[in-house]
């Protein structure tokens, strides 16, 4: 693989990884649901806002993005080697599987890997198409998106208050003193047994359930094969004679924006604020993708850039990291600092760690080629004890 090109897939995924913590503070500090229902000054409901807008939602998609990219360059190096690649990717997809449920049921809950295991595995009839057909089936899984997402604003279960549902205000008064106060034992029984009642009964928790398993692989799918669909065309690999194109893509950003911050002034309870929302945050992603590659060789990235790039080498052990940092910080076992800081506090907290895990990957790679997790993954991925 070009060089040039590893750097910047390096650094595109570190920074992923910030936006990635930065939306997470505020599940970490408040709670998957408590977050959604905060009371704040107008100082941390504009923080709250730029967090929406700029961050949430719209970094997940560029990790998603590289995570394709990078399926298909480990099958291209797996068959210069001569080895079945189906098997390889097996291996990893299951791979991916067991890490996500060892992280969200002894760590935290937003667990993302075993989904990326799975999409894995749903990918392999796509990983010998043309980069043209990747990109049509990108669309369409996109248009399925649009249509599922559509119905489902229109249903009851999308304008459900978790706040007038009152089993759902006992649940999160009880997330909230357990996760605050808990020890460990007592947040993992809590986290793994108790049940959530998301919408009061069991029939509208059926259809939510239902619209959630038929959206969920729709969602990741095209941006999954969109980065699968760069690799085959190799993407970032003369950097300096693609400039027309990121410089072209770099006005999704504004786009994107404007597209987030729409759904967040129509409110939930408007049919397409979802909608705007989601393609929003994908559009806001791409443009994100083209403004970094735009960028990337100017003099004031580069001086960060090998720090960026290091947490991007490090990005499995990194991100599981993120949660052990954080949970410990805002959980009873650790600091209990739950829903005890300002949105500000938080997002300056995010920074704060990742920070320090770019300077302490930067150190570690001198040392070593590759993080512990991901040496692991890759033991098992390519049954290989080489480094």
């Amino acid at each position: 693989m070009n060089n040039s090109r590893v750097t910047f897939i390096d650094g595109l995924r570190g920074l992923s990884l910030l936006g990635i913590l930065l939306a997470n503070m505020l599940i970490f500090q408040f709670g998957m649901f408590n977050k959604d229902t905060l009371t704040l000054n107008r100082f941390d409901t504009g923080m709250l806002h730029v967090v929406q807008v700029v961050i949430e939602h719209s970094f997940l998609p560029i990790f998603t993005v590289l995570f394709g990219f990078s399926l298909i360059k480990m099958i291209d190096a797996v068959r210069r080697r001569k080895t079945k690649s189906r098997w390889t990717i097996l291996r990893r997809a299951i791979g991916l599987i067991v890490l996500g449920l060892l992280h969200s049921r002894f760590i935290w809950d937003g667990d993302i890997l075993f989904s990326y295991g799975i999409m894995t595995l749903l990918l392999i009839p796509f990983i010998n198409r043309k980069a043209k057909t990747l990109f049509i089936w990108a669309g369409i899984f996109t248009a399925l998106m649009l249509i599922l997402g559509i119905g489902s604003s229109m249903t009851p279960v999308q304008e459900a208050d978790m706040t007038e549902v009152p089993a759902m205000v006992d649940y999160m008064k009880q997330e909230n003193e357990v996760l605050q106060n808990g020890s460990y034992a007592v947040i993992y029984d809590f986290r793994n047994n108790v049940d959530i009642p998301m919408f009061g009964d069991d029939e509208n928790a059926g259809v939510f359930m239902l619209i959630a398993m038929m959206i969920a692989p729709i969602m990741y799918a095209p941006l999954f094969l969109i980065g699968m669909a760069l690799a085959k065309i190799n993407a970032f690999t003369h950097m300096h004679q693609e400039q027309k194109w990121y410089s072209t893509l770099s006005f999704l950003v504004p786009v994107g924006l404007a597209l987030k911050a729409s759904s967040i002034y129509l409110g939930e309870a408007n049919s397409f604020s979802m909608i705007l929302g989601l393609f929003g945050a994908n559009l806001l992603a791409i443009g994100y993708i083209a403004l970094f590659a735009m960028l990337y060789y100017s003099s004031a990235i580069q001086k960060i850039a090998p720090y960026i790039e290091s947490v991007g080498k490090l990005s499995l052990t990194n991100y599981i990291m993120q949660s052990v940092i954080c949970t410990t910080i805002f959980y009873g076992y650790g600091l209990g600092l739950f829903n005890k800081l300002a949105v500000w506090q938080g997002v300056l907290l995010g920074l704060m760690i990742y920070i320090l895990q770019a300077i302490v990957s930067r150190w570690y790679l001198q040392f070593a080629k590759r993080g512990p997790l991901e040496y692991v993954l890759r033991l098992w991925t390519n049954f290989s004890f080489k480094r």
